[in-house]
């Protein structure tokens, strides 16, 4: 028995280790490829607010940096929000950073001033932080309580982030990337509130 959840424990951990890898692996040979085909100008496929060509940003822009030391901030952040969201719950990290990215890039297209170029992974990172700090109020759990706290106490500071006129910051996919790590929470919790309704009684529930 003890075996069996040491093995399926090695398991959750390479598979958080996979995919923490493999999306800094994403974002930074999207990066590369735009410093080695400039030509290409691969960052400009960014969100421009309110134009139709600037709805591709919504996807795309997640993707984008515009220096070394924007990425390298942004893979710095995103590892730890990442790693702690993964270990709660696998599938809830993909369910979030889809969520964040959508709402994030949905409100910044909607009311980012005009002729401006909003790329970055923040809007997630934002996402991943609203996720991190409200889970606990919708969960209403101890564990999960004491866990959000503690990402206030942390990384508290994050919130200014979401203040406007900081130049050169995007702080529209900031606060719309906050909104949906929120959202996140609130619709994973009552998700997981109908799970537990109509799943029989184990010995041992995973605390989603």
């Amino acid at each position: 028995m003890l075996n069996a959840e040491v093995q399926a424990l090695k398991k959750e951990f390479r598979q958080i280790i996979t995919i923490i890898g493999g999306s800094l692996a994403i974002l930074w040979s999207v990066w590369i490829a735009s410093v080695i085909l400039v030509p290409l100008h691969l960052a400009d496929h960014g969100i421009h607010p309110r134009t139709v060509s600037g709805l591709e940003g919504i996807i795309f822009a997640p993707f984008l940096h515009a220096s070394f030391m924007h990425i390298l901030g942004n893979s710095i952040v995103f590892v730890p929000f990442a790693t702690l969201i993964l270990m709660q719950d696998i599938s809830s990290f993909f369910t979030v950073t889809i969520i964040t990215a959508l709402i994030s890039g949905l409100g910044t297209w909607l009311i980012g001033s005009p002729n401006t170029n909003h790329i970055g992974a923040s809007g997630v990172i934002f996402g991943y932080f609203g996720y991190c700090i409200s889970i606990g109020f919708f969960k209403k759990k101890v564990s999960t309580i004491l866990f959000s706290l503690i990402i206030i106490i942390t990384y508290g500071s994050m919130i200014f982030g979401i203040l406007p006129a900081q130049i050169g910051i995007s702080w529209e996919e900031h606060l719309f990337g906050l909104i949906g790590g929120i959202f996140s929470a609130f619709l994973l919790s009552k998700n997981a509130f109908v799970t537990r309704l109509h799943a029989p009684a184990t010995i041992f529930p995973k605390d989603h």
